[in-house]
């Protein structure tokens, strides 16, 4: 056997024991053995570099190097679930999917785990890349530390699986190695982890592989993604990806036929949670027909097919010392309660949300009661009650400000709404500090800039509003602390490059309020320019579809106001984009007014692609067939359901040379 053929069979060996170890829990050799194996294998490695595989398990190891990550884009956008709490909601969810779907179906509900979203990408059996979820558009590229964790395979084992495909799951750590960590740590004079989903997530983003791999990461595979996936069936695709290597919790998987015993297998998993090896902190209900799923397609933000139930966050009691006040960038006053620390989900908890006047008003929450707190979601620490059986004659009933604790303006209430708000837009420093950093956020006009470097900024008073970042000079940031040439090249590049960012982007940069992302886009695909939307009346803007009252009251407000006038006019001056870039490859409107379906995977495109090509040729791409379809573009593979819908409305059905013909009419 020459040395080629004896690092193959090393590098095949060490993977089946790792995948029997890891994924099945049964352990064929001892450590000590498997040691040995993985030893000569980096001894022959090390010696013949020319047999380098990315693949190979000592690729496991992790490296000393620290290395930034990259940002690269989803294949499939990385969409959150909708959430629920309650059997209603489940009931409801249950009615709106019926009302789609008129045959029967079934549901598969799986564990939500708690721990850190993971979407990994293999290419003929081998891993390419794995990403964080980022803005569900883009993720970090974190390939190198998810080859650390031994459950995730670098090869599948079998040649069963697409070519190209993508799994998504869940890193987390198990309870029992969590709990040994922390002890190896505290024995070490290392400060403990506070929680386990966190110390996962942060794991993950340590920009050292090697401390990654001393970490005991685990991952469980929940859904896959492919042009050509095995079978019609979730649950099926997930048996198979099991076979291939993938660690799937098939023990806590079931498929069900109805809402009822959904309910069922919720109501025993929230009971017998806390026997498991591992934290959740819900579950996920699914549609099993991926056809079915298509069918019924995606809003904004989640997939209309699937839906997360969470269990009721955990409560504990503890005394309000006193209240702060905080206020956001958009002026919104919210009250903070200080506490006596109490530990809650794995932290310690010292200040919590009391919401607004109204919600310390209907709770008659008063200064030294012993309050309850919970987590919202398990991540955002709040007040949800009083112990008022606790309550002592010290107890001071709470008498909410009138003036905002930053810049002393009177405080405003508007009709309908909660919140107490700081009108002084432009001259109280915590809402310009929220908007600086709003407005170089990654999803905003993506600045290479810190919050701590904001600050700095601030303080040292380089930056007063948004239009001063175009006015910094290398050499004001090379004053600062911890600026060297470059970092503070960095930036200037950085703004440089963020005139190039489109105008729906810098619109949502703007932060007008209730103008998030989806809004800025429709906003800026239909008055095309700032001078139009700045001219648009209330009634032009409510024309416009899915734009409401709140909406456009908000961006008239916006625009009368001359302070956000002249920030507008500066920004125009500087030369970032205000109007939306027509290409001129795409200027003809072959679809103008047109809802267009596209169904089934096609030989020249990717549905992406055509979907593209649909909005730049001014149709509208939509989910599912009604009355109002104009077309159905039909691809291999599509789902009967669909196509005989689209039949029995009399939708026109077209393939894609059809489509391209249309196209360039």
């Amino acid at each position: 056997m020459n040395i080629e053929q004896r690092i193959e069979q090393l590098r095949t060996q060490i993977d089946e024991y790792n995948y029997k170890y890891y994924v099945l829990s049964q352990p064929e050799i001892t450590d000590f053995e498997f040691d040995n194996l993985l030893n000569e294998l980096i001894d022959l490695e090390t010696k013949h570099p020319e047999f380098y595989d990315p693949a190979s398990p000592t690729q496991r190891v992790g490296s000393d190097l620290n290395s930034e990550f990259q940002e690269v884009e989803h294949i499939y956008p990385m969409l959150s679930l909708s959430n629920t709490y309650s059997e209603e909601d489940l009931m409801d969810f249950d009615k709106r999917i019926k009302k789609i779907i008129t045959q029967e179906f079934q549901y598969v509900c799986e564990l939500k785990y708690d721990g850190a979203s993971i979407s990994l990408t293999y290419e003929n059996g081998r891993l390419i890349h794995a990403l964080t979820r980022g803005d569900g558009v883009k993720g970090d590229n974190i390939t190198n530390n998810v080859k650390t964790i031994k459950s995730i395979p670098l090869k599948l084992k079998k040649n069963t699986y697409p070519d190209l495909f993508t799994v998504r799951g869940e890193i987390f750590f198990n309870t029992a190695d969590f709990k040994r960590m922390n002890e190896e740590r505290e024995k070490n004079g290392e400060p403990v982890f506070a929680n386990a989903r966190n110390s996962a997530s942060g794991t993950l983003k340590t920009q050292n592989s090697s401390i990654v791999a001393k970490r005991p990461l685990e991952c469980f595979l929940y859904y896959l993604l492919s042009n050509n996936l095995p079978t019609n069936s979730h649950l099926d695709n997930l048996k198979l990806a099991h076979s291939w290597g993938f660690k799937v919790p098939l023990q806590y998987i079931e498929r069900v036929n109805s809402i009822e015993e959904v309910i069922a297998f919720v109501d025993k998993w929230d009971e017998q949670r806390s026997e498991l090896p591992f934290e959740i902190d819900g579950i996920v209900i699914k549609v099993d027909s991926l056809e079915l799923q298509k069918e019924l397609g995606f809003t904004a933000k989640s997939p209309r097919w699937a839906i997360a139930y969470k269990f009721k966050a955990e409560q504990v009691e503890t005394r309000l010392m006193s209240i702060d006040y905080q206020v956001g960038r958009t002026g919104a006053v919210t009250p903070v309660a200080n506490l006596e620390p109490v530990l809650l989900a794995g932290t310690t908890v010292k200040r919590a949300s009391l919401h607004n006047a109204e919600q310390i008003a209907y709770h008659d929450i008063r200064l030294n009661d012993f309050v309850y707190i919970e987590k919202g979601g398990e991540i955002i620490p709040k007040v949800v009650g009083v112990n008022k059986e606790k309550r002592s004659p010290e107890a001071e009933p709470i008498k909410y400000i009138s003036n905002c604790p930053a810049c002393g303006t009177e405080l405003i209430k508007k009709e309908g709404e909660a919140k107490h708000f700081c009108p002084n837009e432009y001259g109280c420093s915590p809402q310009i500090r929220g908007k600086l950093e709003h407005f170089v956020s990654r999803k905003a006009m993506d600045i290479n800039m810190a919050q701590a470097t904001i600050e700095q900024l601030f303080t040292n008073g380089l930056i007063k509003d948004i239009t001063d970042l175009y006015a910094l000079r290398k050499e004001d940031l090379l004053k600062l602390d911890r600026f060297a040439e470059k970092s503070a090249q960095n930036i200037i590049d950085s703004l440089e490059e963020s005139k190039k960012i489109p105008f729906e982007r810098v619109l949502f940069a703007l932060g007008i309020r209730f103008v998030g992302e989806t809004v800025a886009k429709t906003l800026a695909r239909h008055f095309k320019t700032i001078d139009n939307l700045k001219n648009a009346s209330y009634d032009d803007l409510i024309a416009v579809n899915e734009i409401g009252g709140v909406i456009a009251d908000s961006v008239v407000q916006f625009f009368n106001t001359e302070a956000s006038r002249n920030m507008v006019e500066k920004l125009q001056e500087i030369g970032l984009q205000f109007e939306v870039i027509e290409n001129t490859e795409t200027t003809n409107k072959s679809f103008d007014g047109k809802s267009i379906v596209i169904s089934g995977t096609f030989t020249k495109f990717s549905r992406e692609e055509l979907k593209e090509m649909i909005e730049k040729h001014g149709g509208k791409n939509v989910s599912s067939i009604s009355k109002k379809t104009d077309y159905l573009v039909a691809g291999e593979n599509m789902g009967p359901s669909k196509l005989e819908k689209a039949q029995s409305l009399g939708i026109k059905i077209i393939n894609e040379e059809e489509f391209m013909e249309l196209l360039n009419a």
